[in-house]
């Protein structure tokens, strides 16, 4: 092939990945451009359909900012979503973590079949437990409480973060383990001083998925909590800014946006990682 027609196709390649690259950037991007030029936008440019969508047609507003934080309690959601998230997330890791590992290293189909089985108990819908779990939180005297969230959720966040792991320590060779104890760790030293931080792409897997669940659940939240000083954020915000039929549009879009951003910076720090705990892709 002549050298103008080999760098022509060489351009051409280059400006079909950019163009697709472009294109699936401005898709992602844009629920955060919308809910953020809806955040101050005035409820006259808003409501008015012959304005462009896209652009401010009058003068941008702070005044749905603070409806937000004035008028509602969205800085004690925030905190406490951000403290139910960080105590689930702690429980999550303390159980899923050496359970996934027993169950990689239970010789047989047992191990298999028992992460299947608890895999499984994930799949179960929250409409189907919130009654039976509602009986128990009342056992537990803990309504209107933030613990009984921490109750309550690691029972989906637990099930599916073992079975991810389970995956992910059968990748990992049991020479390095016994390899270890030959140099003489005992095997809960081995678990640590090796499979840890060979594990850390799961483990960080585990820690954005279920903090994730728990930014974004609702049904158990609206349930177990009716004392809107202990709402969540997917309570408080849908409880709180649509009245009747009435919604209130640039404020719902400003919560939705500030809880939103940590989470997507999260997945953009840890992109890498994150990919490589569900395709256990950081084993060699």
């Amino acid at each position: 092939m002549p050298a103008p027609l080999r760098t022509l196709k060489r351009w051409g390649i280059r400006g079909t990945h950019f163009g697709i690259v472009a294109a699936f950037t401005l898709f992602t991007a844009f629920p955060f451009y919308w809910m953020l030029i809806t955040t101050f936008k005035q409820t006259r440019d808003l409501m008015t359909r012959e304005n462009n969508p896209f652009l401010f047609n009058v003068p941008p507003t702070l005044e749905h900012l603070r409806v937000l934080f004035f008028d509602t309690l969205y800085g004690q959601w925030l905190w406490n979503t951000a403290w139910v998230g960080v105590v689930v997330v702690a429980i999550t890791l303390l159980l899923a973590i050496p359970a996934g590992y027993a169950l990689a290293r239970l010789t047989g189909r047992w191990g298999e079949q028992l992460g299947i089985g608890i895999f499984l108990t994930y799949l179960v819908p929250p409409t189907l437990l919130f009654i039976p779990m509602s009986r128990v939180i009342a056992d537990f005297g803990l309504q209107d409480s933030l613990w009984s969230l921490v109750l309550v959720y690691p029972s989906f966040t637990v099930p599916f973060c073992t079975w991810l792991l389970m995956g992910f320590f059968k990748a990992i060779p049991r020479d390095l383990e016994e390899a270890a104890m030959i140099d003489g760790h005992s095997r809960f030293g081995a678990f640590v001083k090796i499979v840890i931080p060979i594990s850390i792409a799961g483990i960080l897997t585990v820690v954005i998925f279920s903090f994730t669940l728990v930014m974004q659940e609702f049904v158990y939240a609206l349930t177990f909590i009716s004392n809107a000083s202990q709402y969540t954020v997917s309570v408080g915000v849908p409880t709180f800014l649509v009245h009747g039929d009435v919604y209130f549009w640039g404020s719902l879009m400003a919560g939705c946006f500030i809880a939103s951003v940590p989470i997507a910076i999260l997945y953009n720090f840890f992109v890498d990682r994150f990919i490589a705990g569900f395709t256990v892709g950081a084993i060699k």
